[in-house]
C-alpha cells in the first residue's frame, strides 16, 4: 500500500489545545501530545513528536509570547502523516531555515528539521503564526 492510498483509507484524528505562554504550558503541550498520541495506537512516533512539540513550544513561549496571550498546540494524523503544528501570536518574528554558524539560537529548529519529513511556517490569521512540522507514520 502506497502512502496516498494509507492516508485515503485512515481515519483522520485530530487534536488540539489552547495553552499558556509558559514553561509550564510548553512542558504541557509535550506531555499532552505523546498522551494524545497513546490513545491513538501511534506510540512508534511519540518520542519523535515529544521533542518536535518541545522545541515548538518553548520556541512558542520563549520568541513568540505576547503577554496575556496563549499559543496553541494541534496535532492530525491521517493514517501516513502527522503534522503538528504550534501557533502563537507573534508573526513579526519568524524562525530561520538556515541557521547562521556560531550563533546562540536556532539550534532547536536544526532539530526539527532532523525529526520531521518537512517543515514550515503558515502566517495568518493575523498576528499568528504557525510553525508545522510533519512526521511520517509508515
Amino acid at each position: 500500500m502506497n502512502e496516498e492510498s494509507a492516508r485515503l483509507l485512515a481515519p483522520v484524528r485530530q487534536f488540539g489545545i489552547q495553552l499558556s505562554a509558559t514553561p509550564r504550558g510548553a512542558r504541557l503541550a509535550r506531555l499532552l501530545a505523546v498522551e494524545q498520541l497513546r490513545s491513538w495506537g501511534l506510540e512508534a512516533v511519540a518520542d519523535t513528536t515529544a521533542q518536535i512539540v518541545a522545541e515548538l513550544a518553548a520556541n512558542a513561549v520563549t520568541h513568540g509570547r505576547v503577554p496575556g496571550r496563549d499559543f496553541r498546540l494541534a496535532l492530525v494524523a491521517n493514517g501516513a502523516v502527522l503534522r503538528i503544528e504550534v501557533t502563537d501570536t507573534r508573526a513579526d518574528r519568524l524562525p530561520r531555515r538556515e541557521r547562521r554558524d556560531g550563533a546562540e539560537s536556532g539550534r532547536g529548529l536544526v532539530l526539527v528539521e532532523a525529526l520531521s519529513r518537512d517543515w514550515g511556517v503558515r502566517l495568518g490569521p493575523t498576528p499568528r503564526k504557525t510553525i508545522w512540522s510533519e512526521v511520517p507514520l509508515r
